[in-house]
């Protein structure tokens, strides 16, 4: 039987809700919640670890990733995150480095096809493109594991043109861009949503049908498995109904 392994710190709350929707959705493998996914692997032995994420830092958005001499204090800094002492807020980290170091903690016998590893964390990534030479925030990283970001579901699909160039005209007054989010409310996710948790199952699915179909995304925006690069196309994607276009439909039947 295929096994779905989601891993989330204690904070998401929404994880027991995500669970459940799998095991609606996903009849025929059998889900469980682990918890810190590195803090599962690694237990408290987070030295090595600590150093490793903090040379994945990007420097420089505008040119391709390089590995740099951390600061004691970036190390410092990771070091608390790791323990669940820090928040990793305002860093953005390579996301392929960083599949790479989380994929080395997975033991040889869970490495197979029967296992899908997915781990929602707030740590916010990016990969480099070579089109545009820069950095761009991503909401997930499809592989072995997947990883799916929080803070990138708000940060990565942009939100509307208007919105920034209101924000821009506000300087850095936050009570302002507080009211500003006000007046574009519902037209992206914020921090704590309520809708998040449903935006979140899509990108599970997205983990999911790359697993075991190798393809996580599909070009009908009206499907959950669209690739949007704006905050409306992924609200439209995620919350309307019903879920799949009609091939993915099909090919959920057989999950």
């Amino acid at each position: 039987m295929m096994k779905i392994f989601l891993y989330s710190r204690e904070k998401f709350e929404f994880v027991d809700e995500i669970k459940k929707y799998l095991g609606e959705t996903v009849s025929k493998a059998k889900v469980e919640v682990r918890g810190d996914f590195i803090n599962y692997f690694s237990g408290t032995e987070t030295e090595k670890l600590a150093l490793e994420i903090a040379r994945i830092r990007v420097t420089d958005v505008n040119a391709p990733f390089a590995y740099s001499e951390s600061l004691y204090g970036e190390i410092e800094h990771e070091k608390r995150v790791l323990s669940g002492n820090g928040s990793s807020f305002g860093v953005l980290y390579d996301g392929f480095k960083l599949h790479g170091i989380l994929q080395s903690l997975i033991p040889a016998e869970e490495r197979n096809l029967d296992s899908i590893h997915i781990i929602l964390t707030d740590r916010l990534f990016g990969t480099f493109d070579e089109e545009d030479l820069r950095y761009h925030a991503r909401v997930i990283v499809c592989g072995f594991p997947s990883i799916i970001s929080t803070t990138g579901v708000v940060e990565a699909p942009a939100k509307p043109r208007e919105f920034y160039i209101e924000k821009q005209l506000l300087g850095g007054d936050k009570i302002a861009i507080e009211d500003l989010k006000k007046k574009f409310e519902g037209q992206f996710i914020d921090y704590d949503d309520p809708r998040m948790p449903d935006v979140l199952k899509g990108y599970v699915m997205q983990a999911i049908f790359y697993h075991v179909f190798r393809e996580a995304f599909c070009e009908d925006k009206n499907c959950r498995l669209y690739n949007a690069h704006w905050q409306e196309e992924m609200i439209h994607a995620q919350l309307k109904r019903p879920e799949f276009c009609k091939r993915h439909e099909r090919l959920a039947g057989l999950l």
